[in-house]
Order: C-alpha cells, then sequence, then structure tokens
C-alpha cells in the first residue's frame, strides 16, 4: 500500500507552480457556517505546507449531491469563511473547476495564495469520472495532490481521473490515513484482533468474509451478534436478528475455523423486553436463557472482561461498530468498557488501534478516549470498502 508518492518527494521550491488538491470540505451545516471543522483540520497541514512552499494552490472539493447541476445552496462559496478561519488564511473562490475564468484566476493568484474552485459535482463529468473533463482540469496544473481519503472509493475525475494526466502524490492526511491502514490489516503486527458491531450482518457481509482471513481473533457485535447466536442455535427471543442470514452466518463461522480465526461472540448479555433507557425488565443472563419477549441489547460483563483479556494478548486492532445498542444507557457499557480498555493497551504501546465508521467514532468520543487510540478514520464508506479488501480507485491511481 506505500508504493505511492508523498510531499516529501516534491521539489522543496515550489514557487508559482499550481498544486491541484482534491480535498474534503463536505462539512456539515448549520445556520449557514459548518457545525463540524474536522475535516479542514485535517487538511489544514497539506495545504498549509503546499502554500508555504510558494506553490499556488488550487482546491478541488465536492458539497453535496447537486447531481450534475448547479445549486447556490451547493456551491463550495459556503464553507469559504470556515475554511479560512481554519487555515488563517484568505481564499479566492473561483466560481468554474476549468477554462478561461480559472485560468485567469491563476494569473491573479501570487505565489503561497489558495484558491476554491466551484463544487466539482456541477459538472455531470465528475462522477462520470469524463477523462475529457479530467483532462480540461488537469490542464490548469503542475501536480495533483490527492488528500481526500474519504472519496477515495469513488471513481471519479478530481478522486482518480486527474491522476492518470499529472504527476500524482499523496497529501499529508491521505498519507497518514494509508499508513495507519497499512498498520492495521496491510502488514499488521500480529496476533490481529478485529471489532466489528452494528445492526445487520446483511450491512456487512464483505467486511466479515474478507477479515476472517486475515485476521486472529474476530469480535462480533451489536445486532449482528445476533445472527450468529442463531446460527450458533441459540434462540434470541425478539432480538434484532437476521434469519434469513442464518445459513451465510454459519459459513462464515466454517471459513474461520478453517482460517485459524477465533470468532467471540457473548456468552452473557443485557437484556429488556423493551428498547428504552433503564427499563424496569432490565436484566442480565446467559445467552441461552434469553425468554421470547426479551431482546439482546448489549454484551454481559463476563463476555466485556473476557474480550478485553483477549486484546491483552494482541498486538493490532481494527475497530468498526458498537458492542450494543450504544446511544441508549446503560446498553453503551460494553462499548465504553472495551474502548477504554483498548485505548489504555495502546497509551501502554502494547497495541496498535485503528477504528473507522461514523459510530465507532461517536462511540470512541462518547468514552472520552478518542485521542488515546493510534489512528481514527473518519472517511466512512471508503473505510468500510478498506475492510471489505476492495482496491480503492483513488489509491490505486496514486500508486500507478
Amino acid at each position: 500500500m506505500n508504493n505511492f508518492k508523498t510531499l516529501d518527494d516534491l521539489p522543496g521550491d515550489l514557487t508559482g507552480k499550481v498544486a491541484l488538491v482534491r480535498v474534503d470540505l463536505n462539512l456539515p451545516m448549520q445556520g449557514g457556517s459548518a457545525s463540524d471543522l474536522t475535516r479542514v483540520e485535517a487538511i489544514k497541514p497539506t495545504v498549509l505546507e503546499l502554500s508555504e512552499k510558494g506553490a499556488k494552490v488550487l482546491m478541488l472539493a465536492h458539497f453535496g449531491r447537486p447531481g450534475g447541476a448547479r445549486h447556490s445552496a451547493l456551491s463550495t462559496s459556503m464553507v469559504v469563511g470556515d475554511v479560512e478561519g481554519v487555515l488563517g488564511k484568505e481564499l479566492m473562490f473561483i466560481p468554474e473547476v476549468a477554462g478561461p475564468v480559472v485560468e485567469q484566476s491563476i494569473g491573479i493568484l501570487r505565489p503561497g495564495d489558495i484558491g476554491l474552485l466551484d463544487n466539482v459535482r456541477f459538472w455531470p463529468g465528475e462522477e462520470a469520472n469524463d477523462p475529457n473533463f479530467a483532462q480540461s482540469i488537469a490542464a490548469h496544473g503542475d501536480f495533483y495532490v490527492n488528500d481526500a481519503f474519504s472519496a477515495a472509493h469513488r471513481a471519479h475525475a478530481t478522486t482518480e481521473g486527474i491522476a492518470h494526466h499529472l504527476p500524482a502524490y499523496a497529501g499529508r492526511a491521505m498519507e497518514r490515513e494509508l499508513t495507519a491502514l497499512d498498520s492495521a490489516l496491510g502488514n499488521p503486527e500480529t496476533p490481529v484482533a478485529a471489532v466489528v458491531g452494528g445492526a445487520k450482518v446483511s450491512t456487512k457481509l464483505d467486511v466479515l468474509q474478507n477479515l476472517v482471513g486475515k485476521v486472529q481473533h474476530l469480535i462480533i457485535g451489536g445486532g449482528m451478534a445476533n445472527t450468529f447466536l442463531a446460527a450458533r442455535g441459540v434462540d434470541v427471543g425478539k432480538s434484532l436478528a437476521e434469519h434469513d442470514l442464518i445459513e451465510t452466518a454459519s459459513k462464515i463461522l466454517d471459513e474461520a475455523d478453517h482460517s485459524g480465526c477465533t470468532v467471540h461472540l457473548p456468552y452473557d448479555v443485557v437484556v429488556a423486553k423493551e428498547f428504552a433507557a433503564n427499563p424496569a425488565s432490565l436484566r442480565t443472563c446467559n445467552v441461552h436463557e434469553v425468554a421470547s419477549d426479551e431482546m439482546i441489547l448489549d454484551i454481559g460483563p463476563l463476555a466485556t472482561e473476557a474480550l478485553a483479556d483477549v486484546l491483552k494478548t494482541c498486538r493490532t486492532l481494527v475497530w468498526n461498530g458498537p458492542l450494543g445498542a450504544f446511544e441508549t444507557e446503560p446498553f453503551d457499557t460494553a462499548t465504553m468498557a472495551l474502548a477504554r480498555h483498548a485505548a489504555a493497551l495502546t497509551q501502554e504501546g502494547s497495541l496498535i488501534s485503528v477504528a473507522g465508521g461514523g459510530d465507532t467514532v461517536a462511540a470512541l468520543a462518547q468514552a472520552g478516549v478518542t485521542g488515546d487510540v493510534t489512528y481514527i478514520s473518519t472517511a466512512g464508506g471508503a473505510f468500510l470498502e478498506w475492510m471489505e479488501g476492495k482496491e480503492l480507485p483513488g489509491v490505486a491511481a496514486l500508486s500507478a
């Protein structure tokens, strides 16, 4: 995975060179301004490094899903103020991505200046990965930098196409992401444990099938664990489970056995008759004691302690998805406990921990350990496809 060029491979003096930099500025908005600037913070090192080396930096980004047509509310001009606040520098907004307006704007920009082009998805050629569209944008640049891992699973003109027309490099955020992911599954220190949770097996079938051949311990939590328990003959009551996938779950368990991967399912669970905060019917029991009118909503304390012991024997952890219905107390108990345990092992230096996915990021924040794990990916779809073992077009293009 590490056969890509980074900013270290660029010449030291970039004075006057035009850098086309793909970034992720698809920011959540509230009241006309961004409610979360994490994505801007992520690209800051790359953009400022190129600026400080004298390049004219042109940022390429998408914003929402305009479907190949202009929408004023989805113009990247909406985020200019937020981006300027994080970068500490003024931006020139350029309402096109190619053509005379861009050429004129480049002529106005001084070395070190930064421009933001309009929403690349205003043009149908972006999502179609039209080579002519990619070429028209590339014509304005001297080199291309991709710093948007979160969009790397899309084979679009600005995430994949441009890399075939210009010298291509990974930005600092992309470099950190690829290095972290390589240490987690590409070339990890073993034994490796993977925590995979969430509501449904169907959404993570490819992830599970890929992981059983790559990790030594597979910890399955959330609603999807109920499907695997059912596959092992456990009556899960009225718990969320995909009974039509029991045969598929059984095959995954068989594949794990053949691959030398130990699958960890809970043997004690927290149940209730209704899904609500601190319900009166709350109790902890063995998985074989779940009543027909009860639902499993979290892993029990004995299973949680056993999983903590498993992590003590591992050198690498990949985490995607909660162990229980963590948004509602007390069904966050197992997820919080294991997250804090993983963070402590990471801080001791005995565990490399890489986590990703929206629920996982939220759970780690809730546990107060965001800064204590090795790496957290906020990439969503790209992180999931990486866990599925799929080639990401935006990454592959950098390695071409």
